[in-house]
């Protein structure tokens, strides 16, 4: 049995200078106040591992995946602590000691890792079915709240392989993703005429393999390894400027691919932008519409914030649109409490982030509130519709392209392939 903890680089681990400056920022120690809740206890676990001074038990992969992995630990470490790292090998090593198998759980995990999220047609003919959410009054109680989470499927966005703007500038890659491109197909199709609105000629492949996000979170590296070789094989990315994602969690782990698969994907690691960071990087061309008045906040995504460090561009993008008032959200940089299954693995806790999330949504009289993140997104529409709030839910791109759009435009239709 191979141990990620033991096999890892050692000065990963030896990072963590035990200050406690990351305590006060993670939302399972804020709300137990446990050391054993906090990262500094779970790096402390970890370590003890790695020097051979215990084994993981059952304790120890219940308390990794009780963490969220959302980052803020790593925003507020002055050490440098890859906390990303050191979660996603101790969720392996939970996994490869076999302490948290039981028949359903494996079953379940190997449908959705290995079976679901590696065949992209079957997850699309999965996504087709998500209708079935109409029926959650006829389910028991606990399947009836995770039906009724569920989002409903996207229509299609209707987008080619090459799409061409009148005058190009750059030509880059855009990941569709998967929760993206069945729930959120619109979010792509946006993104796909924000990027032809400032001279970039859009290559999509179709059919495009998950990013292994999911999987190297929840400690099936190998899957993550095999998924990032087939995406990158899905691109070209020497004939592409730039490879561009419009998801926060995708974002954060497309680009550690050189750390999964070596110096073969430096390239691949280098050339992946978020889409604001792409837009801020070739400067964002303003949109030339008529003002439309209209108060939005900003919810800041985990793996956007805190694993990309991109805070500044989306705001950027926002404030561009002519208009378009930005209010400040309190805490826009705490979790909401979605971290991909978070909210099925531990509802309690995710209920309580989205409880405290839309109190502060909610503070600041706006009735839209920008995220750039599928998970983010679906769990404010949740917390919203629970609640009775009528707020929308937008991509900041999605405002954007509508501001193109008002130009009197249509970008899809001015490409060319």
């Amino acid at each position: 049995m191979s141990s990620p903890l033991r096999e890892m680089d050692y000065s990963v681990l030896q990072q963590c200078i035990h200050c406690g400056m990351c305590l006060p920022t993670c939302p399972t120690f804020d709300a137990t106040g446990k050391e054993k809740n906090g990262p500094r206890g779970r790096i402390a676990l970890m370590r003890a591992i790695a020097d051979g001074r215990m084994d993981a038990t059952r304790a120890f992969g219940e308390e990794m995946y009780f963490c969220l992995g959302c980052l803020a630990c790593e925003t507020a470490c002055p050490a440098g602590v890859d906390y990303a790292h050191l979660f996603e090998a101790a969720r392996a090593e939970a996994e490869e000691s076999g302490k948290l198998a039981a028949p359903a759980r494996s079953a379940l995990r190997a449908f959705f890792l290995r079976g679901l999220f590696t065949r992209p047609r079957l997850l699309r003919l999965a996504g087709s079915m998500l209708w079935l959410r109409r029926m959650a009054p006829l389910l028991p109680k606990r399947l009836r709240a995770l039906a009724l989470q569920a989002p409903a499927a996207g229509k299609s966005a209707g987008i080619r392989r090459v799409e061409t703007p009148a005058r190009v500038r750059f030509r880059v890659g855009m990941l569709t993703g998967c929760v993206q491109d069945i729930v959120f197909p619109d979010i792509n199709r946006d993104t796909a005429d924000v990027l032809l609105a400032n001279g970039c000629e859009v290559h999509t492949p179709s059919l495009q393999p998950c990013c292994g996000s999911l999987h190297a979170h929840n400690g099936d590296i190998r899957t993550a390894r095999e998924l990032a070789r087939r995406l990158i094989e899905a691109f070209d990315p020497g004939k592409l400027d730039a490879i561009i994602t419009n998801a926060a969690g995708c974002g954060s782990h497309l680009k550690t691919y050189e750390r999964l698969l070596g110096p073969s994907a430096a390239e691949w690691s280098r050339k992946v932008k978020d889409v604001h960071e792409w837009l801020a990087e070739i400067g964002l061309r303003p949109p030339r519409c008529a003002p439309v008045k209209q108060k939005v906040t900003y919810h800041e995504a985990c793996h956007l914030c805190h694993g990309q460090r991109i805070t500044r561009q989306p705001r950027e993008i926002l404030r561009a649109i002519p208009g378009l008032e930005l209010v400040e959200l309190p805490e826009a940089t705490w979790c909401c409490g979605s971290a991909g299954v978070y909210n099925i693995t531990q509802p309690g806790m995710a209920a309580r982030l989205q409880k405290r999330k839309m109190e502060h949504i909610l503070s600041t009289g706006a009735r839209v509130v920008a995220a750039a993140n599928p998970g983010c997104h679906i769990q404010l529409e949740n917390g919203a519709r629970e609640l009775g709030y009528d707020l929308e839910v937008a991509h900041p791109v999605t405002l954007l392209a509508r501001a193109y759009r008002a130009e009197g435009l249509n970008f899809s239709e001015a490409a060319t392939n």
